[in-house]
């Protein structure tokens, strides 16, 4: 045991800050899609798939329904495939996948506020001036080691709102591990524009004879510049347009397209955002890319709660079920992790409008597929649903126990920009042993 914006990134912004190696000799030499991971070999275990409900969803509503309290709400529990375990009755289709998931019914956390505690789940720690401690994907993009393939670590999917302003995703570990940020989410979960990288093609009239000329001659002109010049950020430039180059191969390309998907599998997921979003995350862990995560916002419901959460758990239900179905089919559940989570729960008490308010002193969350022995419930909450009565996690319990699951020791420490080192989680943390399918040392 332990102890323990509203806005795309450019992707230029996201290759531009990348850390430098060394450039390739021939520039348009595409290498092969990432080979699966080999014993002895540092990348983890399993990819990494987070389906986060920005906003905090409602735990009452989903995973913990209190029927028999004037706290529940209209909402009824349905059995699942695991005699005993019940989901809310908007997610039949999940329920049917219970065997291989594992809910924590008893997280409790200590922030409250959207910023702050969003940045706590995605990165284990509280939020400090000196120190920008990098998220979760992140974590796991360097564990993974040197992108070896056209496609990168970590990709982030309609992650409006996921980042806090003025914060690099990568923190201290540097924008290296900062996530290629895909698809503009809209208001409209069913509307919006198409799921796309952005700048991804070659300008129209470009011949690849041309760009491979174009590369050449730069590279030619930096040259004298940099050898002058050596230093991190001269040589951050030119890994940008290596990074840009191998990104915009047939390989990389073709995995970001859903185009090449049947259209019964698209309809599926559902048309929506989210569920071509879950796709796309099935599409790219197939191709070994260590950590996606797709952001599913509107669980802020202060306010008619109920009807805006059964809209939410029928876009959630449809695509998750189709995402562990595809995961299943192809032989990727036990070589994927699904996690799904939000930022805190929301209170049982219902308010006067209607809706339910912030509240992490008692919530859920739900890990699933690789690394997890699925089929159980942890912890309890009490029949009101205000305090947890058995087995409390923490922040920390829980990023400790998505690390072990993906096969990454929790203690290990990258050195901050403050010069002092910091375990991937906190040194108090304790894994959710019971849920693991590998004990942890």
């Amino acid at each position: 045991m332990f102890t323990q914006r509203d806005s795309m990134l450019p992707r230029r912004l996201w290759l531009g800050s990348t850390a430098a190696l060394a450039f390739g000799a021939s520039l348009r030499c595409w290498m092969p899609a990432v080979a699966a991971a080999v014993e002895g070999s540092p990348r983890p275990k399993r990819s990494c798939i987070l389906l986060w409900m920005n906003g905090g969803p409602s735990q009452t509503d989903t995973f913990d329904l209190k029927p028999d309290h004037a706290n529940g709400g209209p909402f009824r529990p349905i059995e699942t495939r695991t005699p005993g375990i019940q989901f809310s009755e908007h997610l039949p289709e999940i329920a049917k996948w219970s065997e291989h998931l594992a809910v924590v019914r008893s997280m409790s956390t200590k922030e409250g506020d959207h910023g702050r505690a969003r940045d706590n789940l995605r990165t284990g720690y509280f939020p400090q001036a000196s120190i920008q401690f990098p998220v979760l994907g992140s974590l796991v993009a360097k564990e993974a080691g040197e992108q070896t393939g056209d496609l990168p670590n970590y990709v982030s999917v309609f992650s409006r709102g996921l980042f806090s302003p003025g914060m690099p995703p990568g923190g201290f570990l540097g924008p290296s591990y900062a996530p290629l940020v895909v698809g503009r989410e809209s208001d409209d979960q069913m509307a919006g524009p198409p799921l796309s990288v952005e700048n991804l093609a070659v300008a129209r009239g470009i011949s690849p004879e041309q760009v491979d000329e174009r590369l050449r001659l730069l590279s030619a002109l930096e040259q004298p510049f940099l050898a002058a010049r050596p230093g991190a950020a001269a040589e951050s430039h030119r890994e940008a347009y290596r990074k840009a180059n191998r990104l915009m191969s047939p390989a990389a390309a073709k995995a970001f397209s859903l185009d090449h998907e049947p259209a019964d599998v698209r309809d599926r997921y559902g048309r929506g955002q989210f569920g071509q979003g879950c796709l796309l995350a099935r599409r790219l862990v197939e191709r070994n890319v260590p950590f996606v995560e797709v952001s599913l916002g509107g669980w802020d419901t202060h306010e008619a709660n109920f009807p805006r959460v059964q809209s939410l758990c029928g876009t959630l239900d449809t695509a998750w079920s189709a995402l562990m179905r595809d995961l299943s089919e192809r032989g990727l559940l036990e070589t994927t992790l699904v996690v799904w989570m939000g930022e805190f729960g929301r209170t049982p008490v219902i308010n006067p409008r209607q809706g339910r308010d912030h509240y992490p002193k008692a919530w859920s969350v739900v890990l699933g597929g690789g690394g997890i022995r699925g089929g159980q419930v942890v912890g309890r909450t009490d029949a009101s649903g205000l305090v947890v009565d058995d087995r409390q996690v923490s922040t920390p319990d829980l990023l400790a126990t998505i690390f072990v699951a993906l096969g990454i020791d929790p203690r290990k420490q990258n050195m901050s920009n403050v010069a002092r080192p910091i375990r991937l989680a906190d040194p108090d943390a304790k894994p959710i042993a019971e849920i693991l399918t590998e004990s942890p040392a």
